[in-house]
């Protein structure tokens, strides 16, 4: 038997295992102090109320026989297919049922649909990046280019015709960087993909923070994106499902390489490894597309959105750079006095006690930039701002 070796390509993953132990050291040795975290990208909200009446209803239905629900389908129940399929359907996107995947979230389907795509393409991706897009491709063995994102471009790269890809990764609104892709941008890359027989891999875990309208919440709301394009969204960050998990996958009939339909693929890779997401939490996601659970959901996003509005202020207030903040709940800040990412990271922690994520642990171009995001509590965001400022102000001028 010989192991998978492609494994052994891998960077030790270290970034938040990191974190956590300078983080753990620091409270050590200053149990008195309070560390107030906005590194990692998870929710502090709870679920909103019309999801958990949902849920709480579902579990009723399985207490029951005539409305028990055993095996469900791989693909989702349909009642939250349909509901999905409205939702896209008010911005302007038109999608079959059988076009629609329920999958248990984002960075499942991010690293199995590569299950269903050659091990001999040729994959770009951004960098800095989500690690995920990296990792599973070493794992597969494709080789790997990447695309400078950077502050000349606004860490948006477009399009190069010297280069050919074959699957593309596009995050948008960008995690780590908050970049957004205006129309303009995504018609080029679209164009591109389709010239070069491409695969767009487009990544919307973060689409409900898009609150200009010019902005689009999909990529398929550009022409052209349905014979090039797969789009892979999430309720983790949307309605606070990070440890309920559910997402789901968009992959149109219209996805044709080889005389191979993408879409069929997909559903016989789902129909032979996976056996759906729970009917308890389809339920829930069900209620997050109500109207009531819109509105809900709509005031936890603003929530986070006055955290960023506080980040971004108070940045501008000392004269530091930075991507996002808006439409993203990600704030991507260049590090003060050229310093490192792991540098600030140190200092921030030892001098303010505040904690946010190194730009280093998402490629060569964020080594020296930093991330904080705006998932914490309004209270804490505040606290953390009071101490940057003071930080920056007292420690470097």
């Amino acid at each position: 038997m010989i192991p998978n070796t492609n494994y052994n390509q891998l960077t030790e993953s270290y970034l938040f295992s990191e974190i956590a132990k300078r983080a753990a050291e620091y409270s050590k040795a200053n149990p008195e102090k309070e560390v107030i975290k906005m590194g990692i990208g998870d929710v502090t909200l709870p679920l909103c109320k019309a999801v958990i009446e949902a849920m709480k209803q579902a579990v009723e239905d399985l207490a029951v026989a005539e409305t028990f629900h055993g095996y469900g389908p791989e693909q989702g129940y349909d009642f939250l297919r349909e509901k999905i399929k409205n939702y896209y359907a008010e911005n302007g996107v038109e999608l079959d049922l059988n076009e629609i995947f329920i999958s248990d979230g984002a960075k499942s389907d991010i690293g199995n649909i590569l299950d269903i795509l050659g091990k001999d393409n040729t994959v770009l991706i951004p960098d800095p990046v989500y690690p995920v897009y990296v990792d599973t491709n070493i794992m597969d063995g494709r080789n790997i280019i990447y695309a400078d994102a950077n502050e000349n471009n606004g860490f948006l790269p477009m399009p190069d015709y010297n280069i050919k890809a074959d699957i593309i990764y596009i995050c948008s609104p960008n995690n780590p960087t908050g970049a957004v892709y205006n129309k303009e941008q995504l018609e080029k890359w679209i164009e591109y993909a389709n010239k070069n027989n491409s695969l767009i891999l487009f990544d919307a875990a973060y689409e409900a923070f898009v609150s200009d309208k010019e902005i689009p919440r999909s990529i398929f709301q550009i022409d052209g994106a349905e014979t090039c394009s797969v789009e892979i969204c999430s309720l983790s960050k949307t309605a606070g499902f990070t440890g309920t998990r559910c997402g789901y996958t968009v992959i149109p009939n219209k996805l044709i390489f080889n005389n191979m339909s993408l879409n069929k693929l997909w559903l016989r890779r789902q129909t032979t490894k996976f056996n759906g997401v729970s009917y308890i939490v389809q339920k829930g996601a069900e209620a997050v597309f109500t109207a009531e659970g819109r509105k809900q959901i709509s005031e936890n996003i603003d929530y986070y959105r006055l955290n960023a509005k506080i980040i971004t202020e108070t940045l501008d207030e000392i004269g530091i750079s930075y991507c996002g903040g808006i439409n993203s709940p990600y704030i991507w800040l260049k590090c003060p006095y050229e310093m490192t990412s792991w540098e600030f990271f140190d200092r921030l922690l030892f001098s303010a006690g505040v904690i946010g994520t190194p730009g280093a642990g998402f490629g060569k171009n964020g080594d020296r930039y930093f991330r904080l995001t705006a998932f914490s509590s309004h209270d804490k965001t505040e606290k953390a701002m009071l101490r940057l400022k003071e930080f920056v102000v007292n420690k470097f001028k």
